[in-house]
């Protein structure tokens, strides 16, 4: 009998694309560098979310600071109980997944992190698979999450995309061969997204799920 072909994958950002996270790590981060003796503006650590902790403290200081990552645990701890997802966010993935898409969060969140942020976008009955931080060598900007993120679903890269809201998604998912989605919700504006080769720009998911049917996302959808 043939074998059916490789469907799609739609891959996730979380913080910032469905988890209104973004600013809340701002604070947490300006604690922590603050804590360890570096006078750090706020708009600095905003543009250098998306990364994971050794590589934002690195764009940040220019060095790497083992003490500024163990300390922004400690400040973001009391906020993981409190997380709010963004607008239609679980909504989203359901209908992609329902589309026939292979549903995949791939996130720079830490892994002890992540189940409280499934518990807060309480959507796992659309999700195939969830990747961090862990489980590659090398963070967004570098495409080895969002490779991972098609491998374990064993999707097709010509039907799939990532939604992101970071121009570190952006660039990861080119560097992957994947069209990207950019999602205004993480405070990085349209034309930073285009400018890194975002394929379309939406306010936010649900902007995105109104109009899902002519969105890049349709690529993924098994009934095409």
């Amino acid at each position: 009998m043939p074998t059916e072909p490789p469907g799609g994958g739609a891959i996730f950002d979380v913080d910032g694309t469905l988890l209104d996270t973004n600013y809340l790590h701002v604070a947490a981060w300006w604690e922590a560098f603050r804590e360890a003796g570096h006078d750090i503006r706020s708009a600095d650590i905003h543009r250098a979310l998306g990364q994971d902790s050794a590589a934002l403290v690195e764009a940040v200081l220019g060095h790497g600071d083992d003490a500024v990552i163990e300390a922004h645990s400690r400040y973001f701890g009391p906020y993981l109980g409190r997380l709010q997802p963004l607008p239609q966010a679980a909504d989203l993935l359901r209908a992609t997944a329902g589309r026939g898409a292979q549903v995949v969060l791939a996130t720079s969140a830490k892994p002890d992190e992540l189940e409280l942020m499934l518990a807060a976008l309480d959507a796992g009955d659309a999700i195939s698979e969830v990747l961090s931080s862990g489980d590659v060598d090398h963070a967004k900007p570098e495409p080895d999450i969002i490779q991972a993120a098609l491998d374990a679903v064993h999707a097709d890269p010509a039907r799939s995309v990532m939604v992101g809201d970071a121009v570190w998604d952006v660039e990861a998912a080119n560097r992957a061969g994947i069209p990207c989605v950019g999602l205004l919700t993480g405070g990085v504006s349209e034309q930073e997204l285009r400018d890194a080769g975002a394929a379309a720009v939406y306010r936010d998911a649900a902007e995105l799920l109104a109009g899902l049917a002519d969105s890049p996302l349709s690529r993924c959808d098994r009934r095409r």
